[in-house]
């Protein structure tokens, strides 16, 4: 249709395998057998390397017969537009959160040794996130989260949207909004079906 693509970052990368690739290794994954008897096994699949999408559409444009329209060839058929990430993406993608993984009978399937906390840390952990997250408390709620993930690495810092430290501290707590008269909804005007009990929607 003559374009533009929007593409969200010069730089984002992804993994591509066929389908017949794909479902053919998930079924002899399935089947296999490994150290853990009782199953529960994470396999990771040899996917290749990865491929920048910029250099796919690139590619897309060439095997169109077309060109791109960039700077170097203004008179180009088809621009790239970067669009910017969205809330959330990624720019690579991590088949596997660590690099412990073992070998198996298949080349191209490797299984994770990864460690995980027993049960009463992981009840004991939930809780304490609970608590965190009913408190609106994000640093402690990520704090929780690396305790009971600790091969995750955060690649970002930590947002608080509701507290900010650029902004006048605020009381704790979600509040709804009547935009109609721009003032706070209280409890004698509070809508049908949400019962507001200490700072908190219910």
């Amino acid at each position: 249709m003559g374009g533009p693509i929007t593409l969200t970052h010069r730089d984002i990368t992804r993994y591509f395998m066929t389908i017949p690739e794909a479902s053919q290794l998930v079924i002899q994954a399935g089947a296999m057998e490994h150290k853990n008897e009782t199953g529960g096994e994470v396999y990771v699949l040899d996917m290749g390397s990865p491929i920048k999408i910029l250099d796919l559409a690139r590619r897309m444009i060439d095997l169109a017969g077309l060109r791109v329209k960039d700077v170097a060839s203004p008179f180009g058929d088809i621009e790239i537009k970067i669009s910017g990430l969205r809330p959330g993406e990624k720019l690579f993608e991590e088949l596997l959160i660590g690099d412990n993984v073992s070998a198996t009978t298949h080349p191209l399937i490797s299984c994770a040794e990864e460690s995980y906390p027993n049960r009463l840390e992981l009840e004991q952990g939930l809780l304490a996130l609970s608590a965190a997250i009913d408190q609106q408390d994000s640093r402690a709620a990520r704090v929780h989260l690396l305790r009971l993930v600790p091969s995750f690495t955060p690649t970002s810092k930590n947002v608080d949207h509701l507290l900010d430290d650029n902004s006048p501290r605020q009381p704790r707590g979600i509040f709804a909004t009547d935009k109609s008269a721009a003032k706070p909804i209280s409890r004698s005007n509070r809508l049908p079906g949400i019962q507001f009990e200490h700072g908190k929607i219910q």
